[in-house]
């Protein structure tokens, strides 16, 4: 099985069990989740069973329970949008939804479509779904991260990495030893969370600045990982200061989209174009909110300044030329 499709069954569950009102039963989960129906009842509970397992390894609270206070239904599963997302660390929530899956494997085309089935197939079974949740995990276009998927199975397997790690303020990179809790999204950038081992704390690390390979420095399983709330105090702690006065942009949002730009919004106004809004955003950097305007594809539309339009052109260009 390819990576894509793990991917897309994994996330396809997520959906499944983060918009539906209540427990949602087994045999509906598989009626629903791409890549389950064609199992056998045996490879479904094992392929089942594995894939709770490593969601919940990385952080994502899946909740068994019924829908019936006398408990005679059938179990169910469901994730609590309260859990799912990081609360108010001067982070987005929409951007910290989730400790490593949900946000990055959108970046594969195609899994918005399947998604979207995912959830009128949990309608049409008559389990009641509440879609503003997936503002949580709201498909992106972008490039590759390189650091990624090994921090992800670093994340997983509990296994120590080392990694060159460059700042802002020095050209010259510096190793890193890191035992990694997890990892997350912020305005659009990757950061891996987790104990430094040579600084003895808790520190994060913007993959993008990443600058060569990661590699295993140690056994899997060899080091216990915070409670949630831990690794949540610790991500509000190392998160940077709130921004002061910052100049404003305008963007045009396409309804039903950029619930990150509209969450931070200044203002929002109905624009001239039916389905469309006007938000208004500050920002610190034309550069990285370029960058998540592209995010968004079609569904938004920077309109000023006009450096930030020629930066969203140039970022789509790039994004164009790494596929091409």
């Amino acid at each position: 099985m390819s990576q894509q499709a793990k991917s897309e069954r994994l996330m396809n569950l997520v959906i499944c069990l983060l918009v539906a009102r209540g427990y949602v039963p087994k045999s509906r989960i598989r009626n629903v989740v791409g890549g389950y129906g064609d199992q056998t009842d045996e490879a479904f509970d094992r392929m089942f069973e594995r894939d709770k397992d490593e969601l919940r390894e990385v952080g994502i609270p899946i909740e068994t329970g019924s829908n019936d206070p006398f408990g005679d239904d059938e179990p169910g599963y469901r994730i609590s949008r309260q859990e799912f997302e990081l609360p108010e660390i001067r982070l987005e929530p929409d951007e910290a939804a989730v400790v490593g899956l949900a946000a990055r494997v959108w970046q594969h085309s195609g899994l918005a479509a399947a998604t979207s089935n995912a959830v009128v197939k949990l309608k049409a079974a008559g389990v009641e779904a509440d879609t503003r949740a997936l503002g949580a995990v709201e498909p992106r276009v972008g490039g590759e991260e390189p650091a990624f998927w090994p921090l992800w199975e670093a994340v997983r397997d509990r296994r120590p990495v080392r990694f060159p790690h460059r700042k802002v303020s020095s050209s010259t990179p510096m190793e890193r030893h890191l035992q990694p809790w997890s990892v997350l999204s912020w305005h659009g950038r990757w950061y891996v969370l987790g104990h430094d081992t040579d600084r003895g704390a808790a520190r994060m690390f913007r993959l993008s600045r990443i600058v060569g390979d990661v590699e295993p420095d140690g056994e899997p399983g060899s080091y216990d990982v915070p409670p949630p709330e831990d690794v949540r105090a610790a991500a509000s702690a190392l998160a940077p200061p709130e921004p002061g006065d910052l100049p404003t942009a305008t963007v045009k949002v396409r309804d039903g989209s950029g619930h990150t730009l509209r969450r931070r919004a200044v203002d929002v106004q109905p624009a001239a174009e039916a389905g469309w809004d006007i938000v208004t955003v500050k920002y610190s950097s034309v550069m990285r909110l370029a960058e998540e305007v592209a995010t968004h594809g079609a569904d938004v539309v920077a309109l000023e300044p006009e450096e930030l339009r020629k930066q969203v052109i140039a970022s789509l260009n790039d994004v164009v030329g790494e596929r091409a």
